[in-house]
């Protein structure tokens, strides 16, 4: 991988953005660092990108945020708005992204951890895997979405309830729960995010960011909306040439070749 523009968080290979939102320094809590940086990435990336893989380096995926910091904070209240601000535009850029979105989860993912993990599109972990909230065992509350997207995922009162109590999950219960996509064996966790995000970004990509549309503003629109949507976007698909070679392919009874035209 090389590094884009100088960017030491942020790689870009095979189509594939990965993003660095942990290390193991300062025991896995979330990288401020990656946090500009991604969300830099993002914005200057453009159509150069066909996914987002989200990895923590170290022995978790992201433990948090770095409490230690919190405690040595000469006005803790003003360095926890400015961690949130962070984070929150790194989150924001996340939600708009049109490509899917990967995060490979092993060990822990705690706190803005597991915000980042309810905010992918695919999260995949392993029977190692656990998450918590974990706001509540410092007192604070949650921040990078997590109290939108949770209830979304499992509901408004399941998420109340591993909010409040602050659950830890096993990856068994995550995927249960729709929280995370699947388990695969704890030391190829990170392998198996990476494959299936270089195999998302050599497909084909138009449809993958109409999906996200229909699905993102689906949360506005009533029932009868959401067909007049899905039917415009369709008819767009068909006449395009991902639509078109998806067509020609399958009546050739050959493998769609979509890198080819996008």
């Amino acid at each position: 991988m090389t590094s884009l523009d100088g960017l030491s968080k942020v790689q870009l290979e095979d189509g594939v953005l990965r993003i660095t939102i942990a290390t193991a320094e300062n025991g896995t809590s979330l990288d401020g660092e990656g946090m500009v940086q991604g969300a830099r990435a993002l914005e200057a990336v453009g159509d150069r990108i066909g996914s987002v893989l989200l990895v923590g380096e170290g022995p978790n995926f992201c433990a948090g945020g770095n409490v230690h910091a919190f405690a040595s904070a000469p006005v803790r209240s003003e360095y926890v708005a400015e961690v949130a601000r962070v984070f929150h535009e790194f989150v924001r850029a996340l939600d708009a992204v049109t490509v899917p979105v990967i995060a490979g989860v092993h060990g822990w993912a705690a706190g803005a951890g597991m915000s980042l993990v309810c905010l992918t599109d695919v999260a995949i972990g392993g029977p190692g895997t656990k998450l918590r909230p974990a706001y509540p065992s410092i007192g604070f509350t949650p921040d990078g979405g997590m109290s939108w997207t949770l209830p979304r995922i499992v509901g408004d009162a399941r998420a109340r309830e591993i909010l409040i109590t602050d659950a830890v999950l096993s990856g068994d219960e995550a995927v249960r729960l729709g929280i995370l996509s699947r388990l695969v064996g704890d030391d190829v966790v990170q392998d198996e995010a990476l494959r299936l995000a270089r195999t998302l970004a050599a497909g084909p990509t138009p449809s993958f960011s109409g999906i996200k549309t229909l699905v993102r503003d689906s949360r506005y629109r009533t029932l009868a909306e959401q067909l007049d949507a899905e039917a415009a976007s369709i008819a767009t698909a068909a006449d395009s040439p991902v639509g078109r070679e998806g067509v020609d392919a399958f009546v050739e009874k050959r493998r769609a070749d979509f890198s080819s035209v996008q």
